[in-house]
């Protein structure tokens, strides 16, 4: 028998396959396919303080090997959450991480106040991907002060583990990793998605209401996968790895180039089995190699 249990931080995932944020909803969603504690965990659709209805129709667009979305972050509010959806999810063998989102510090501070108090989320994701409203909209996470200020303040009230999930929309996402890594991150998730657009060219108009949208799956799984390996190099946290894995071998990718846990994301919407299809293959890979455990992956790219 391998092992695969990872570690994150001071969790312990009891494999390295989870599910990304904003493509598995509560978790209950996937419930209907397989059963949760299948995965080593699953991060939340990504929550605000407030109710947010998100952006208007269309918001979705299929492209060569991937897909856009502008959902603009659609979830009716932590005290929702608190409420009607974690009583039903609290039970899951499987480990709950929240994604976090705020239009200013105030935001995600009152908002992961909220969530420290609850007992089975053992983690935050910190979505520094938001417009900060007080700026002028530009992302909290595409400046090293803007990623410090909200990574500083979070963790001045946050007990748990603290995962900054990172923008490629940079010019140096290692200098960002760096960042957030200074003021207290104990991990860092990416990457989010890629700033996109696609047109219909008989209509002439943008497919997407807002223009512009997050480019998803497997066509960024290259530059995800180089960004990776250089941020794993770069900080002495651990690394969550995401961006277009459709298989196994692109999670063992991941784990190789230093992602200690590995997210799946647009991928189930082709196939809901896929992550339990990877967790599968992963097993299959350590038994053919002769290695004993999931974490002797982390960081073994031969270079």
């Amino acid at each position: 028998m391998v092992d695969l249990k990872v570690k994150l931080h001071d969790i312990e995932f009891k494999n390295p396959v989870t599910l990304a944020s904003g493509t598995c909803g509560f978790a209950r969603e996937t419930a209907e396919f397989f059963e949760p504690g299948l995965l080593g965990g699953y991060f939340l659709k990504g929550t605000t303080l407030k109710n947010r209805d998100g952006n208007n129709y269309p918001r979705m667009a299929e492209t060569p090997s991937g897909m856009l979305n502008a959902v603009g972050l659609q979830n009716k509010g932590i005290d929702y959450f608190i409420e009607n959806i974690y009583p039903d999810i609290v039970n899951y063998d499987t480990q709950l991480i929240i994604n976090v989102n705020g239009s200013t510090v105030e935001d995600y501070i009152a908002l992961t106040e909220k969530v420290n108090e609850l007992d089975k989320i053992n983690a935050i994701e910190l979505n520094i991907s938001c417009p900060n409203v007080k700026e002028g909209g530009m992302a909290f996470g595409v400046s090293c002060p803007g990623a410090e200020m909200v990574t500083r303040e979070v963790r001045k009230v946050y007990d748990k583990t603290l995962i900054v999930k990172l923008s490629p929309n940079v010019t140096d996402i290692s200098e960002i990793a760096r960042a957030v890594e200074g003021q207290g991150a104990d991990a860092v998730s990416l990457v989010n998605t890629f700033l996109g657009m696609a047109i219909d060219a008989e209509k002439r108009e943008p497919l997407l209401s807002t223009i512009t949208g997050g480019l998803s799956g497997p066509a960024i799984k290259p530059i995800a996968l180089r960004m990776v390996w250089q941020v794993a190099n770069a900080v002495k946290i651990p690394v969550v790895g995401i961006g277009g894995i459709m298989t196994a071998s692109d999670a063992i990718e991941f784990m190789l180039a230093g992602a200690s846990v590995i997210q799946v994301g647009t991928a189930i919407f082709k196939d809901p089995m896929i992550p339990v299809k990877i967790v599968e293959g992963i097993e299959d890979y350590l038994k053919r190699h002769n290695m004993q455990s999931a974490s002797e992956l982390i960081g073994a790219l031969q270079v």
